[in-house]
């Protein structure tokens, strides 16, 4: 890992938005990102839940990134996930990534297999020692069925294996661990950024450096104004603004029981943007189940009362 500023702000996990035939649509995926741009966020970071990866073929995942990190061109870094079930498969991804030229890597633990917290590290030491960027690790037990310990994440970060941490654990208990833990042994270059959009003002006062939102693809205003409210210490106004966006997180229910929770969410992201004409098409990857009708309808009336349509 080569030493980098810590990453802090807002950090959207981009949507890819997809032809009605599955394909990348990449000229709706240049437009989301001049649109996050324009919101104001910190970074980026492609290829994680929020952007199907685990649905994307290879050819999907290098396209997606030659066409953001060239679009983009150097103005936000540019985070890319490397997932996949074991460290040589990650590795691969590590190298097409840093190709393509990823300003970092994010990679959770294995899945699939088996694993103990000593092979866990071992996984993230394999995968760094194939990097020259920095490597946060993703902690998201509710896919890969492993906790990421405070332990094993400051140790690794105390060695230079890891630049950073995204917690989509939904442990606030043990996010503030890592966090008390980072500032007992000294490790202010280690950023920890919540996956959270529904706690970032509480993740913030704690002292978390920033939010990697699935939902700041379709506000993201509404997620800088909320970390840069909390920078200022107006935590009245960080209050409000996170209160507001808990309210439109309400449309990631839309489907209801006919469908899975991920395709819910993941669709109505998808069908908010393209109400919002941002994408032209609110497909989503096979097999997930379409969002209908009466699911975008209501959609659509989530965003006219946040006044975003």
């Amino acid at each position: 890992m080569t030493d980098a500023a810590p990453l802090s702000g807002v950090v959207p996990p981009v949507c890819t938005p997809l032809t009605p035939d599955r394909e990348v649509d990449t000229a709706s995926l240049t437009r989301l990102v001049d649109h996050l741009l324009d919101g104001g966020v910190n970074g980026l970071f492609v290829l994680g839940s929020s952007s199907e990866a685990a649905f994307l073929p290879d050819r999907h995942r290098r396209t997606v990134l030659d066409t953001v990190l060239g679009h983009v061109a150097g103005r936000v870094p540019v985070l890319a996930g490397v997932i996949d079930m074991t460290a040589p498969r990650v590795v691969d991804h590590v190298r097409a990534a840093v190709r393509a030229g990823a300003d970092g890597i994010v990679a959770t633990a294995p899945f699939y297999t088996r694993t103990h917290p000593s092979e866990i590290a071992v996984h993230f030491r394999t995968i760094a020692a194939h990097a020259d960027v920095p490597l946060y690790a993703y902690d998201l037990p509710v896919s890969v069925h492993s906790k990421l310990t405070a332990d094993l994440l400051l140790d690794l970060a105390a060695e230079g294996v890891l630049g950073g941490l995204k917690d989509s654990s939904g442990d606030e208990a043990g996010l503030r661990e890592v966090i008390l833990g980072r500032r007992d042994r000294d490790l202010p270059a280690f950023s920890v950024l919540t996956g959270s959009e529904l706690t970032v003002d509480s993740a913030l006062w704690m002292g978390a450096d920033g939010v990697v939102p699935g939902l700041g693809n379709v506000d993201p205003h509404g997620y800088v104004r909320l970390y840069q409210a909390a920078a200022r210490g107006d935590w009245e106004t960080a209050r409000a603004e996170q209160e507001r966006l808990f309210r439109l997180f309400r449309l990631v229910h839309v489907g209801g029981p006919h469908m899975g929770r991920g395709s819910s969410a993941l669709g109505a992201f998808k069908a908010a943007l393209f109400l919002r004409g941002v994408i032209d098409h609110p497909t989503t990857a096979l097999p997930q189940i379409p969002l209908d009708d009466d699911d975008i309808s209501q959609v659509r009336k989530y965003l006219s009362e946040a006044a975003l349509i």
